[in-house]
């Protein structure tokens, strides 16, 4: 029902009817700005730009004020908007529902805190009255300050601040000040003692929620700790968790709440929503200008050991070379396809060069069905002028060369690929069994020099730095840049290796033109006296 008032409704009441009719009118829309935080926010302030992840963050917000669960947690890319809706807005928007409760903002710093301290004072101020909500007489400090309903606010940093103050709502916003802190063991030790003898120690039992707003950045960060003791609601534990990765990946962290697809970009409050090109864009330079290691935990909240890995990020670093002059000798393509609990298949090109090292030039790994990474493969094949496509003969052989040559025919028939271009051939890679067999040789072959990169391959790396012998699976493009190697130097497939990654990263120069006894990397660990 429309709560509009007409010119024709008020022209027979007198004044006070008048003001008593639009006091009512502007109470009823108050109170219809209350079905979510974002709704709120919009609607107070025309400026706010709403975006669909703010939407989805929204409404896990209201289950947390329903009781729904009690424990929220919130992980996106920085700079989306998550902390101003979910450690400024909804704090404000609890008040006016429960104008009775204290709530506590905490954060890495107390200027942080007061920072959205003073931000949900200023709506107290400006936009409290509509919802019976005032500051109590005398309390105006930023970061302490009571409502006349009983209620109030407390902005500090963890570690602090908190004791003689009873807690209805823990906003717990970017524990960690960065990554230095996050890895930090006796920093990370601070944060989860605070959660366990203080902050947990505040909240009351009438009524009580947690909502903890962070960027990832360890394992072992503040939310990582909370999920290994409490475990994920899903599963039968306590917290709820809305993930929202810079881009979409479904096949690894399960549904989207936004519903994407894999390689989906995440909306931006200063880029339109229906603007993927923009969107792929904003994404793909945070991604250029991050390490490997920061894209994968800030950006895709998927935050990754430092240590225990097959190959380090030093030695990755090492054999990146965009600059060196070879001359290939044998093109090929590599392919893993998706399956084994995997929708990932590896599609890895590279050649053999003149200098008897394989060279990576192309990643062009996915989540695909078979139709898509065969038309992957040969796309890439006939891109680089390969000789070669190379397919694990392990498994499933028999499926894969008939799904390539499908792939290449129908690419010829739809003009694609010219009918003239000869298809290359399907070699079969038998690699040893066991994931760790098939990459510790792999593995050595960089530690000796024998394999490079012809660039920087921010997915390749990541899952070489991050994979370890204990995990259940091995990631395509693992598993498709072994079998590369192996077609290309097959004596590779044999003999012990012994794991040797480098413990720090050597000078420009430092790497051979061509591969040497020990290799180069071998050669630095004897300049530092290993």
């Amino acid at each position: 029902m429309s709560t509009a008032l007409t010119a024709d409704d008020l022209a027979h009441l007198d004044d006070a009817e008048v003001y008593q009719r639009l006091a009512a009118a502007k109470k009823a829309v108050a109170r219809d700005l209350l079905r979510d935080p974002v709704t709120l926010a919009r609607g107070l302030e025309r400026v706010y730009r709403v975006r669909p992840h703010l939407r989805v963050i929204a409404q896990a917000l209201v289950g947390l004020e329903r009781g729904e669960y009690d424990r929220l947690m919130v992980w996106t890319p920085s700079q989306v908007g998550k902390s101003s809706l979910a450690a400024e807005w909804f704090p404000f928007w609890w008040l006016c529902l429960h104008g009775e409760d204290r709530v506590a903002v905490t954060s890495y710093s107390d200027d942080l805190a007061m920072r959205r301290g003073k931000a949900i004072r200023r709506y107290i101020g400006e936009y409290g009255e509509e919802y019976d909500l005032e500051l109590l007489a005398g309390s105006s400090a930023a970061q302490d300050y009571d409502t006349t309903a009983g209620g109030g606010v407390r902005s500090v940093s963890i570690g602090s601040g908190l004791t003689g103050f009873d807690v209805n709502l823990l906003v717990v916003d970017d524990p960690h000040k960065d990554r230095a802190d996050a890895e930090s063991p006796r920093l990370r030790e601070h944060v989860h003692d605070w959660w366990s003898s203080a902050a947990l120690k505040r909240l009351q039992p009438d009524r009580n929620a947690v909502i903890a707003i962070q960027t990832r950045w360890h394992p072992d960060d503040f939310c990582g700790r909370r999920l290994e003791e409490e475990g994920r609601l899903e599963d039968g534990g306590r917290w709820k968790v809305v993930h929202l990765p810079a881009i979409a990946n479904p096949s690894k962290f399960g549904p989207d709440p936004l519903g994407r697809a894999d390689g989906d970009p995440l909306p931006h409050p200063k880029i339109r929503t229906k603007n993927r090109r923009a969107l792929l864009a904003w994404w793909a330079d945070v991604k250029s200008t991050s390490s490997v290691r920061d894209w994968h935990s800030m950006a895709q909240g998927d935050p990754q050991p430092a240590e225990g890995a097959l190959v380090s990020r030093d030695l990755l670093r090492l054999i990146r070379d965009a600059v060196t002059a070879v001359e290939p000798q044998k093109i090929a393509v590599a392919v893993d396809p998706s399956g084994g609990g995997r929708d990932t298949a590896g599609v890895i090109g590279g050649f053999l060069g003149d200098d008897n090292r394989v060279w990576v030039t192309h990643d062009r790994s996915a989540a695909m069905s078979s139709a898509e990474w065969s038309t992957a493969a040969c796309l890439l094949a006939y891109e680089t002028n390969a000789a070669v496509i190379y397919v694990e003969g392990n498994y499933g052989r028999d499926m894969c060369v008939l799904a390539i040559r499908t792939s290449w025919e129908t690419l010829q028939r739809e003009g694609v690929i010219p009918k003239d271009v000869l298809m290359p051939g399907i070699d079969m890679v038998f690699a040893k069994q066991g994931k760790l067999l098939r990459a510790e040789p792999i593995a050595q072959q960089m530690v000796q020099d024998r394999v490079r990169l012809r660039g920087m391959f921010t997915d390749l790396e990541n899952e070489w730095a991050t994979w370890m012998s204990t995990d259940p699976n091995s990631p395509g493009r693992i598993d498709a840049s072994c079998i590369l190697v192996y077609g290309l130097i097959p004596e590779a497939n044999k003999g012990a290796i012994v794991h040797a990654p480098l413990p720090t990263a050597p000078q420009p120069g430092q790497i051979s033109r061509g591969p040497q006894p020990g290799g180069a990397a071998a050669a630095y660990g004897r300049r530092i006296g290993q």
